[in-house]
């Protein structure tokens, strides 16, 4: 009876990354929807269109348009080279950049829903949701973004 080795196959909860056609499409679409953003908050009617929206909104907007546009450039450049550090390091960058946006719209708070409404709970709680998830998704890019340098490539990335 022989034996083979077995295959080296990475751990079940390490996921594979997907393949490069794949990651492609993302990009594609990542950098439509950022491009998309930034034309329609910045053209006229933009922004003062949405009706819970106050006039605070320009003291935010440097910062949410810096987000979208970061987002953008990254995309873009992954359509030419994606190695995995430099993805992290991309997220990493988008998402420093999300969460400062973010804060900035808490400090600001250029949203004004009618008194005793809902929404205006609910709001503070999907922006804080967001800066937590967005301090925890940097963090993960670190980690990444070192662990990526530590692993020679593979063929496919």
């Amino acid at each position: 009876m022989s034996t083979f080795p077995a295959p080296h196959t990475a751990p079940h909860h390490v996921r594979a990354r997907p393949g490069p056609a794949a990651r492609r499409f993302g990009y594609v679409v990542g950098a439509a929807v950022n491009a998309v953003m930034l034309y329609l908050i910045n053209r006229s009617p933009g922004w003062e269109a949405v009706p819970f929206l106050t006039d605070a909104t320009t003291q935010v907007l440097a910062l949410v348009n810096a987000s979208m546009a970061t987002g953008l450039v990254a995309n873009l450049a992954y359509l030419k080279w994606d190695p995995a550090w430099l993805k992290a390091l991309g997220d990493l960058v988008t998402t420093s950049v999300g969460v400062l946006s973010m804060v900035r719209v808490w400090q600001v708070w250029p949203l004004d829903f009618s008194d005793g409404s809902a929404w205006n709970v609910i709001a503070r709680v999907l922006v804080g949701v967001g800066i937590v998830g967005g301090l925890i998704g940097a963090i993960a890019s670190v980690a990444r973004f070192f662990r990526a340098l530590a692993v020679p490539p593979r063929p496919t990335d």
